[in-house]
C-alpha cells in the first residue's frame, strides 16, 4: 500500500486536443485527478471523464489560476501535482514523483520545483530562459497556493522548497500559429493589468519606451544574457518576439486608454 496518496490538478478550457495526452502519461501514478472545465466547447470534459476524473464545470475566466486554484482547493490527498494540459510527464519524472510520495511526509519538503523544458518551432529549448524554466508543481496538500493576482504570478509555498531531477515536457508551442494565440492572450492581459493600474501615460517618450528601448532590453537579456543564441534560428525567433511582446501589450493598452473600454479577455480564448 501506498503511504501517501497524490491528487493530479488541472483547470483547462477546449484542451480536446492535449489532454488525454497529458493525462496518459500520469494515469499510473495518480490515486486522483481533479479537473476544473471552464465550460469548454468541445470534448475536454468528456475525455476527462474516460479517465475517471472528476470534473467540475465552471465559468471560463480570464486569469485561468482562478480555475487552477479552485482545482487544487478540491484535491483530497496528501500529495498534489498540479499540470497544464500541454504539459507531459515523463517516465522517469514519474517514478521522482512517486519515489517522494511514497517516502515519509517528516522527510519531504514542503514544495518541489520542477525543471520544464520548453518544445518551440519543432525543437527543445535549453536556453535563454526557456530551460531548466522552473515551477513549483509537486506539494503536499495546503502548503502551496496560487495567488490568483495575475498570470505570470509564482506559487506561494509555506514551508521548504526542493527540486526534483526530471525533466517536465511542455509543448505549448508546437505550431507558430499556436504561439502566436497564446501570446495574443497574454499581450492582451498584460494591457489589461495596465489599463487597471493607469499609471501609463501616453505620451511620445513613454512610447519610445514601450515600442523600441523595452522590447529591445529584453531581447538582449535572452538572446545575450540566457544565451539563446545557443539554441540557433529558434532561440532568436523566440527573443524577437519576446521583445514584440512588450510593445503588443501597449498598443493594446494605447487602444484601450483611447476609447477607455475595458478588453474583452475571453473572447481570446475562443
Amino acid at each position: 500500500m501506498r503511504d501517501q496518496k497524490l491528487s493530479v490538478a488541472l483547470a483547462v478550457y477546449n484542451e480536446e486536443d492535449n489532454l488525454a495526452a497529458c493525462l496518459e502519461t500520469i494515469k499510473d501514478i495518480a490515486d486522483e485527478i481533479v479537473v476544473v472545465d471552464g465550460n469548454s466547447k468541445d470534448k475536454t470534459a468528456e475525455i476527462a471523464e474516460h479517465y475517471h476524473a472528476k470534473v467540475i464545470k465552471v465559468e471560463n475566466k480570464a486569469n485561468f489560476h482562478i480555475n487552477k486554484q479552485m482545482a487544487i482547493s478540491a484535491c483530497q490527498y496528501d500529495w498534489i501535482l498540479q499540470l497544464d494540459a500541454d504539459e507531459r510527464v515523463t517516465s522517469m519524472l514519474a517514478r521522482e514523483i512517486r519515489q517522494i510520495c511514497d517516502s515519509p511526509l517528516d522527510n519531504a519538503m514542503s514544495a518541489y520545483y520542477l525543471k520544464r523544458r520548453n518544445y518551440f518551432l519543432g525543437r527543445w529549448m535549453n536556453k535563454g530562459g526557456m530551460y531548466p524554466d522552473p515551477v513549483i508543481r509537486l506539494f503536499q496538500k495546503g502548503k502551496a497556493h496560487l495567488p490568483q493576482a495575475n498570470v505570470h504570478e509564482l506559487m506561494t509555498v509555506n514551508g521548504s522548497t526542493g527540486w526534483l531531477k526530471e525533466d517536465l515536457l511542455h509543448i505549448a508551442d508546437p505550431t507558430f500559429a499556436r504561439y502566436l494565440k497564446r501570446s495574443n492572450r497574454y499581450t492582451t492581459l498584460q494591457a489589461e493589468a495596465w489599463f487597471k493600474e493607469g499609471k501609463i501615460k501616453l505620451t511620445a517618450g513613454t512610447a519610445f519606451l514601450y515600442l523600441f528601448a523595452k522590447p529591445l532590453l529584453r531581447f538582449l537579456e535572452i538572446y545575450v544574457r540566457h544565451k539563446g543564441f545557443m539554441d540557433k534560428l529558434p532561440g532568436l525567433i523566440f527573443a524577437y518576439y519576446s521583445g514584440l511582446h512588450i510593445a503588443s501589450s501597449y498598443v493594446k493598452y494605447f487602444e484601450f486608454k483611447s476609447t477607455q473600454k475595458q478588453p474583452d479577455i475571453l473572447r481570446d480564448w475562443e
